[in-house]
């Protein structure tokens, strides 16, 4: 396949995996992003002299890492430097309760004993249970595999994994389920946030999603010099094996020519032939015609309803007291059904919020409490309003002042800023990325068939592929490179039959 040509639109983890696989079989590769720097949502961004991640901070299910390097002929840890993270998280109370996570289920069943009772320990156990069931059930074939339907799921489990998937509770929420395994409200709340990984609220999504507890039970990583290391070294790899890639290159236009995607248009009227094209892209933006109308229909449109959660960040270099942050901390709302009917039903930044606080300093053996000012990322979850209407100054002061004054009532005092914060909202993101409104998962996965409405790797137009965060499986990281894997592998699939392979 030396001779063929395949054009990647877009250096996120999903587009930067697919020009590695594709490269690692000889492929003639050219990613094209319009960015400075490769990344996508996995980004930084610089507060005075700190470089902060500024997009996903959790690194889990590194076996996906370590298959994408095996297969380009390399050895990902020779490539990334990771840390395991002994506390998964640390989640905090207004009226001062707190709870450590960890990645041993004995031990994190002995700290919610502790903490709640022996009923909600073995209630923990139960549930842990069940999220592996649910995670064996669907790592072959959905999370490995190009799923576009239920029907194609129960083929790819087989008879034996048919039994599973109808034991994994598809049709109950998430919600719902927890209520079978905790008593304690808190540890609803605690384990329901699971939702929010998908841009979901636990009220609506599925009790699939319980298997985020299995994938961060089998490890979370610090990565050092941060996420967009990873995005640095999938580069490297790329370029080792032949592929070129471009910044600051925008693309107007996919063509079609007899019924396939053949070439790509700039927005500065270069034209680039390819026999085939990957889109790295959110699908929104396919529907909607940003990369031109004759390629619009190779994705159906996302309506605003159904759009996944945004976020309003603040990336500070600030010191801190009064509470002992771990690498990642959550701060619960003291209300998470009006939290999320904020988001979801009145679509408003919510009055009383969760906070999510990454303390990036924080989490290293040599490093636990950094003298000083150190580096945090607090985040928020948001609407994705940002192409239907502008939150005001106003409005982002009141929710700044509502997760800022929850991190205080829990204890924890920020002080004077360094430098002036980094404050991005949905506008931004949906700046950032088109026409998502700044949603940051694609659709959200609400209903028993929320995961099917995503687009599999194979688009409704020949030689056009999609890989990315709004694509099967998913977004996040990990499900972000799963993406690209299985569109270079759709690419490769497809160019052997054309050429008689």
């Amino acid at each position: 396949m030396s001779g063929a040509h395949v054009l990647v639109i877009g250096a996120g983890v999903g587009g930067l995996v697919a020009a590695v696989v594709l490269a690692a079989r000889g492929v003639r590769v050219t990613l094209l992003e319009r960015a400075a720097s490769p990344g996508g949502k996995m980004r930084q961004v610089q507060v005075g002299t700190a470089a902060l991640d500024a997009g996903p901070t959790v690194f889990t299910m590194r076996w996906v890492f370590d298959e994408i390097f095996a297969q380009a002929g390399a050895r990902f840890e020779e490539h990334v430097r990771l840390e395991t993270a002994q506390v998964l998280a640390r989640h905090a109370w207004a009226d001062g309760s707190r709870l450590d996570l960890f990645a041993d289920i004995e031990r994190s069943a002995d700290a919610i004993g502790d903490f709640a009772g022996a009923h909600e320990a073995r209630g923990f156990r139960r549930f842990s249970a069940r999220a592996r069931a649910i995670y064996d059930a669907l790592e072959r074939p959905y999370l490995r595999a190009e799923c576009s339907g239920p029907v194609q799921l129960m083929r790819g489990a087989g008879l034996r994994g048919v039994a599973e998937l109808v034991r994994i509770s598809p049709f109950t929420t998430l919600w719902r389920a927890l209520g079978e395994h905790f008593r304690d409200a808190r540890l609803r709340q605690l384990f329901a946030r699971y939702a929010t990984y998908s841009g979901s609220s636990p009220f609506l999504a599925p009790a699939t999603l319980m298997l985020i507890a299995h994938v961060e039970r089998n490890g979370v990583w610090f990565v050092e010099g941060g996420m967009h290391t990873l995005a640095r070294a999938l580069v490297d790899l790329a370029q080792r094996n032949g592929a070129l890639l471009r910044y600051g290159c925008e693309v107007a236009e996919i063509e079609v020519r007899a019924g396939r995607a053949r070439a790509l248009r700039l927005a500065d009227g270069e034209r680039i032939d390819a026999d085939a094209v990957v889109l790295n892209a959110d699908c929104a933006a396919l529907a909607q015609g940003l990369f031109g109308r004759n390629v619009a229909h190779a994705a159906a449109p996302v309506a605003i309803a159904a759009r996944s959660l945004s976020a309003l960040t603040w990336c500070r270099l600030a010191p801190t007291s009064g509470f002992p942050l771990e690498r990642h901390t959550v701060f619960f709302s003291d209300d998470y059904a009006a939290e999320f009917g904020d988001l979801f039903v009145h679509r408003r930044l919510p009055a009383r919020p969760t906070v999510y606080v990454c303390a990036q300093d924080r989490g290293h053996a040599d490093l636990q409490a950094p003298a000083g000012a150190e580096r945090l990322m607090c985040l928020v979850n948001a609407p994705a309003c940002g192409d239907t209407r502008v939150l005001g100054h106003a409005q982002v002061e009141r929710c700044a002042d509502a997760a800022f004054g929850l991190l205080a009532r829990c204890g924890l005092q920020v002080g004077r800023d360094e430098a002036p914060p980094v404050v991005t909202g949905p506008e931004q993101f949906a700046h950032l990325f088109p026409a998502t409104g700044g949603a940051l998962y694609g659709r959200a996965t609400h209903g028993w068939n929320g995961a099917f409405q995503r687009p599999g790797a194979r688009s409704a137009i020949p030689g056009l592929y999609l890989a990315g965060g709004s694509v099967h499986p998913g977004a996040g990281v990990p499900t972000a490179a799963l993406s690209g894997r299985l569109a270079g592998a759709a690419v490769l699939a497809d160019l052997g039959k054309r050429n008689g392979l």
